[in-house]
């Protein structure tokens, strides 16, 4: 990333992994930890000791960004949840990344992968899945990794079935994971990068912040791709 001058906090609860990052003025610093069930009791602790290790407050930052999904709907609704209940109380903007975008970016920042294929497992047998390219090195582009297609929930053999003379140097997150043939499209499955991370945000939030692009906390929402959930009733319910 640039050194862009600016303040901005990033948190993400979107999947398994929680965590949290901070911009300052071209300081990063970031807390991260696996814990599927653990989201509520961990993200505030995280913000809180982001801001006193960067001796600031909320009023002290210019925007919060957040991964508005794809995820767990639970984990998702945490995200913005807590993203909005910061932003109101000291009158932020907020910048909503998406969940396989930052996977996408975590890949050129671990591995410097220049195209990426981000796939989360999305549970009941899909997933959630995007390609990525990494951006115009001489445009606002930038170092980052720009959505090829178009972000969807499908199911692993319909994807391959859809999927026709692409490939991607670098496959990423849980999806590949757990269906580990859609690699056969990738130069590479990368493990190391299960799931989304916070600092991963933050390319794509600073741009979205230097182009104005903030929102308001109450005009912020989650992007789910899967717009129903299949609740199978238990015998005698």
């Amino acid at each position: 990333m640039t050194r862009i001058s600016a303040k901005i906090l990033a948190i993400d609860t979107a999947t398994e992994a929680c965590s949290a990052a901070l911009w300052q003025d071209g300081r990063l610093v970031s807390r991260y930890e696996v814990a599927p069930r653990g989201h509520t009791d961990l993200i505030l602790p995280m913000v809180a000791e982001l801001l006193a290790e960067g001796e600031l407050t909320l009023n002290q930052l210019d925007a919060i960004a957040f991964g508005r999904g794809p995820g767990s709907f639970t984990g998702v609704r945490i995200t913005l949840g807590v993203a909005q209940g910061l932003a109101f109380g000291a009158d932020l903007p907020l910048l909503g990344v998406s969940n396989l975008q930052a996977l996408a970016q975590g890949a050129h920042r671990v591995r410097k992968a220049e195209s990426a294929l981000a796939a989360i497992d999305a549970r009941m047998g899909e997933i959630y899945v995007g390609g990525f390219a990494l951006g115009d090195n001489g445009g606002d582009s930038a170092g980052l990794m720009i959505s090829t297609d178009l972000e969807q929930v499908i199911t692993p053999s319909d994807w391959l079935a859809n999927t026709r003379g692409q490939s991607w140097a670098l496959g990423v997150g849980s999806g590949l994971i757990t269906y580990p043939e859609l690699s056969a499209h990738c130069g590479e499955l990368c493990t190391a990068l299960p799931y989304p991370e916070a600092q991963d945000l933050l390319p794509q939030a600073l741009a979205m912040w230097q182009q104005g692009l903030g929102v308001a906390a109450a005009e912020a929402v989650p992007v789910y791709l899967r717009d129903k959930v299949t609740w199978q009733k238990l015998p005698g319910r």
